[in-house]
């Protein structure tokens, strides 16, 4: 018995699977079959067609055979393809005709639709009315209800309400009064995108009233302290192998001002140091007046010391462009009797900066818009020899990062400086570049020049929000009147970046000569550094 139960009960599975009910739909103009397997999914399936502008779909027949029911059906003429006739207002804004043919009502109705919303008509409705069927075609006439047109009137802040009150009215000096749009609520989103001292929570939102349009931003505060620091190896003018590096400590809208406090010191394999100081207040007095405080001390080993005191002011011209005037104190004195290249002197002047940031949609890339400009006028004094002179200092830099393709990224920066004057230049005062942050494959701050001028080709590649692989080229010249050299100069390397718990990790190698040189491989720059937010 116990043998002949799971037999019987498999018997009465089938027959009962056999006695179930069967509903085929057939459209009668393709003879397309459709099996369901309830009455309730066959008036689904009939309903849904006239969701689908099918709206006069028809039961043309039912037959039953055994177990198995077959409706027979017409869908009819599809009305999402119709004559359409709309206003001359809507067909001015959407650049259409009064009256044309449409083979998707739907996707039509939505585009007007779209376009309303762009010119502030958050609440339109965009209506259809059939009036008839002319040569087997729907003829359909379109209207639309405008409802009221919204302008942003406000921002809310939620979250990190500390922010500078400037900040705030300078979101309302740019976007209030504008018309509520995708395209303006995007412009607010990108302004905060990568901002360096805020972050969106989430996209912002709106309150509608009915005489107000409110945009709500949810902020946090970011994480804006950073220490980067950076290992260099390489050989200095002697073929001495040496080590190099640098640390740069920011301390950031710690007062929740957006305040900058920045600590950098640098050491190269020929022996000279840079330590830099710099503090940034951005508004002064709930301004959009800022200033920036700099102090830059430079010591070539026993040679020479030079230091520079810059204070500036400056205006926000927009959130990505400010505009500065700057004085430049200036005292050089050399520490080494023998040294015969250099000058005792001191300098004044007055000069311009302009800047503009544009922040990356890439988290692993520090800017996609970079450019600044300056310009000086300086009264030189050497003191020994009691001469006062005029000169000009000129530098512009500009850096941008290309999409070109899925995890494709190209980019280019450029950068010339010129010191110029009717006298020959002390050794002591002239243009340093070189190293890490300017012409790779050479050391720290090794070339002096009156007049320079390189740009930089970087390949970049993606590793998801990770990491990067790079490959650069690089090309330069520079002219230095006193040493009576003109060189052409190139480098290249590669390199990767990658983000760790403590923060993002930089490797990159590198090599560089003049042109004409063989390349040496005991030329080669090694640089390691750790970028860490805290």
């Amino acid at each position: 018995m116990k043998i002949l139960y799971p037999i019987f009960l498999l018997f009465f599975c089938v027959f009962f699977k056999a006695q179930q009910k069967q509903y085929q739909l057939i459209d009668v103009e393709n003879n397309k079959k459709t099996t369901v397997k309830d009455s309730v999914s066959a008036v689904k399936f009939l309903d849904s067609l006239s969701q689908n502008s099918y709206y006069f779909t028809q039961v043309k027949n039912v037959k039953k055979e055994g177990n198995v029911t077959s409706i027979y059906f017409v869908k009819g003429k599809n009305f999402n393809e119709a004559n359409i006739t709309i206003p001359a207002e809507a067909a001015k804004l959407s650049k259409l005709k009064t009256e044309f043919f449409t083979k998707n009502l739907d996707s039509l109705k939505k585009e007007i639709s779209e376009k309303y919303r762009n010119q502030g008509f958050a609440f339109n409705r965009v209506k259809s009315k059939f009036t008839g069927i002319k040569n087997n075609i729907p003829q359909v006439e379109i209207s639309v209800v405008e409802g009221n047109q919204r302008k942003i009137d406000a921002f809310v802040i939620k979250g990190y309400e500390k922010v500078p009150t400037r900040f705030i009215k300078n979101l309302e000096k740019e976007f209030k009064g504008k018309t509520y749009d995708d395209r303006n609520l995007v412009a607010i989103n990108q302004s905060l995108q990568n901002h360096p001292f805020v972050l969106l929570d989430k996209p912002p939102q709106t309150l509608f009233t009915k005489d107000s349009t409110q945009v709500f931003l949810f902020l946090r505060k970011k994480r804006s302290n950073s220490f980067d620091g950076v290992i260099g190896f390489g050989n200095d003018k002697t073929n001495k192998f040496t080590f190099n590096g640098s640390l740069n400590v920011n301390f950031r809208n710690m007062f929740n001002r957006f305040e900058t406090v920045n600590v950098f010191w640098q050491r190269n394999p020929d022996k000279g140091q840079t330590f830099d100081l710099q503090a940034d207040i951005p508004y002064l007095f709930k301004s959009n007046v800022g200033t920036n405080i700099n102090v830059n001390i430079f010591r070539q080993d026993s040679t020479y010391a030079t230091v520079k005191f810059l204070p500036s002011i400056y205006l926000h011209l927009s959130s990505r462009q400010k505009l500065g005037l700057r004085g430049r104190f200036e005292s050089s004195a050399i520490i080494d009797t023998l040294y015969t290249q250099g000058k005792d002197f001191t300098k004044q002047g007055i000069g311009v900066w302009y800047e503009f940031t544009e922040p990356s949609e890439v988290g692993l890339f520090l800017y996609k818009t970079r450019i600044r400009g300056e310009a000086d006028y300086i009264s030189t004094n050497y003191n020994k020899e009691n001469a006062t002179v005029t000169q000009n200092n000129f530098l512009f830099s500009a850096e941008r990062n290309f999409h070109i393709s899925g995890n494709n990224y190209l980019n280019l920066r450029g950068e010339t400086a010129l010191l110029n004057s009717k006298n020959e230049f002390a050794a002591n005062e002239l243009l340093r570049f070189g190293g890490w942050n300017s012409f790779r494959g050479f050391n720290e701050n090794s070339l002096y020049a009156d007049l320079y001028y390189y740009g930089t080709a970087e390949y970049r590649y993606l590793v998801g929000e990770q990491a990067f692989f790079d490959v650069f080229g690089q090309y330069g010249e520079f002219n230095n009147k006193s040493l009576n050299l003109k060189p052409k100069i190139y480098s290249f390397g590669l390199g990767f970046n990658f983000v760790l718990p403590i923060g993002l990790m930089s490797f990159q190698i590198s090599n560089g000569n003049e042109f004409g040189n063989p390349i040496k491989f005991g030329d080669t720059k090694i640089h390691w550094g750790i970028l860490s937010r805290f």
